[in-house]
């Protein structure tokens, strides 16, 4: 592997902006060879205009979603309340590996690329490129069109006319297209702005479920913990039904695919550090502020949802994609409150648009991150004057269009199938970014840069990593256990076949780029990053009242 030491005075005036870095400045930092593009600060001509509200709602936008809204019916009816309670926190501790991993490396680098660069610059470019081309540029595509599906389904709840759908479906993703590209500061409004609706939703319905639980709904029914008794608290996968604690476990495990999705979307705040204000101060902030808030909300969500229906409940079984099939609707529909479902069904149709609207933004980031460093075609790294990576966001706009494949049966078969293989990305990119930050710890410590120095970093590292690493994998290993009591060769492709793509992928790249896996002493922790005096403004202390408040809650 080339690596090649270069005077230190080249990249600091003194010894500064080494010291910066962490690295002592008696020794001389590793800069990888040309040849591997890794500085290209010259090139690189996205803006940093995203502030700390920014950063931080997008990913609260991001992350709640359908996957509350609606999904925890489903949740619910595979696990039972506990179950899906069970499920969703062992998951949700994994996302929080994720996160600091993931922080802790956007913090040190906060450039376009993110982590599937960060893959490239200290695991292998083979590895790099795996993850960035299967394993989150596809898989974050295809999800714009499936939120667009999403998001006109839930049109549906008010207008049934099949006539209308080609219509909603091509405006949403003109839309969506459009806030992508008249610039990134305007994309962080509109993203802040669903955010707040999304949190408001959610406010109001685990007051409005604890009001109903507790009898004070028109009906004044008071329903406490009895469907916690009957039917249970935990519900069995169906699959062997004479051992009730085994089937009790698979109808756990059926969950967690569901509940990975549901937490997915907080890598953002590293894929927009590229274009954020003060990136390491403002990521490392959202780092600590939003897992908390997240899984805080999803815990409280599916806890008021599993006291509201029985998990067998004939009306979560629904697949309306609209607010009908939600456990909020039909506890309030069953209390008597008639306005809220119009209500709920408006909100979620938010975050459905707003869900298609951050994933054309990563995805076009990461295509324009593989432009620059020459793992795809120079004519993505192509910009506007206002930053906007206009040839990578116009190229990935046109998998909105995509969902116009729902519009007859054959088609849709295959955007279904297709949808599919998506649904195991997750893991495979939390495995990679926990992978990733394994080496980029041991990189550290083998060229002697103090981590303590840097923006952000958590004092159960590597633990937290480890931990990640080795449940993403038990979970992409087991995601289709089902298909193996009852064998479908489409299900078992959906639920494996990415783990071959994933690693001919690796292995192509690795022979015909004949790249080699990074030693510790040959990693890269300063070419192309820029320092912390390029970056960080001094911070501005809130002086009045409310700027305090909005200090605390953004």
């Amino acid at each position: 592997m080339a690596a090649q030491s270069q005077q230190q005075g080249e990249y600091s005036s003194g010894g500064t902006s080494i010291e910066n870095f962490g690295i002592d400045a008696n020794t001389q930092p590793v800069i990888a060879g040309s040849e591997h593009e890794f500085d290209i600060a010259s090139i690189d001509l996205v803006q940093r205009r995203l502030k700390q509200r920014h950063v931080q709602m997008i990913a609260i936008a991001g992350t709640l979603g359908t996957g509350l809204f609606l999904g925890s019916g489903r949740a619910l009816s595979g696990a039972g309340p506990v179950g899906a309670l069970l499920a969703y926190a062992l998951v949700g501790t994994v996302a929080y590996s994720t996160l600091c991993s993931l922080s802790e490396m956007a913090c040190h680098a906060p450039i376009s690329g993110t982590f599937p660069h960060f893959a490239t610059r200290w695991v292998d470019p083979a590895f790099g490129f795996a993850v960035s081309s299967l394993n989150y540029y596809y898989v974050v595509s295809i999800s714009i069109p499936v939120g667009i599906t999403g998001a006109q389904l839930l049109i549906s709840f008010w207008d049934d006319n099949t006539n209308h759908v080609a219509i909603y479906m091509v405006v949403i993703s003109c839309l969506v297209i459009l806030i992508n590209v008249v610039g990134v500061r305007w994309f962080g409004e509109v993203e802040f702005g669903f955010a707040l609706i999304k949190l408001s939703l959610i406010t109001g319905l685990v007051l409005t479920g604890l009001v109903i639980d507790l009898g004070g709904a028109p009906n004044h029914q008071r329903l406490g913990f009895q469907y916690w008794k009957n039917p249970g608290v935990i519900a069995g996968a169906g699959l062997v039904p004479k051992h009730i604690g085994l089937d009790r476990f698979l109808g756990i495990l059926s969950v967690i695919v569901q509940a990975g999705f549901s937490f997915g979307g907080m890598e953002l705040v590293a894929v927009a550090a590229a274009e954020t204000e003060s990136p390491r101060r403002n990521t490392a902030k959202a780092a600590r502020r939003v897992f908390y808030r997240i899984y805080i909300f999803y815990i409280l969500g599916i806890f008021i949802a599993g006291l509201l229906v029985p998990y067998n409940d004939p009306d979560l079984l629904q697949t309306t994609g609209n607010a009908a099939q939600s456990p909020y609707v039909i506890a309030t529909i069953r209390a008597g409150i008639k306005v809220l479902p119009s209500i709920i069904n408006a909100g979620v149709l938010t975050s459905a648009f707003s869900a298609s609207n951050t994933y054309l933004f990563c995805s076009s980031r990461i295509l324009y991150g593989l432009s620059l460093r020459g793992q795809a075609p120079y004519i993505f790294a192509r910009c506007m004057s206002s930053g906007v990576p206009i040839v990578a966001v116009g190229f990935t706009g046109v998998f909105a269009f995509l969902s116009l494949m729902n519009m007859s049966s054959g088609s849709e078969t295959v955007f279904n199938w297709l949808v599919n293989l998506t649904a195991i990305g997750g893991f495979f990119t939390w495995v990679s970014i926990n992978l990733t930050y394994l080496f980029f710890y041991r990189g550290l410590r083998a060229q002697g840069v103090d981590r303590k120095r840097l923006q952000y970093r958590n004092l159960l590292q590597p633990g937290l990593a480890i931990w990640g690493l080795m449940w993403c994998i038990f979970f992409i290993l087991v995601n289709g256990f089902k298909v193996f009591w009852s064998f479908d060769a489409s299900e078992f492709l959906a639920a494996y076949i990415n783990i071959p793509i994933f690693f001919s992928l690796y292995m192509c790249w690795k022979i015909t780029k004949r790249t080699k896996v990074w030693k510790p002493k040959e990693m890269d922790f300063v070419s192309g990053i820029p320092p912390p005096r390029d970056t960080e403004s001094p911070e501005s202390l809130p002086t009045t009242f409310w700027h305090k408040v909005a200090a605390v809650l953004f």
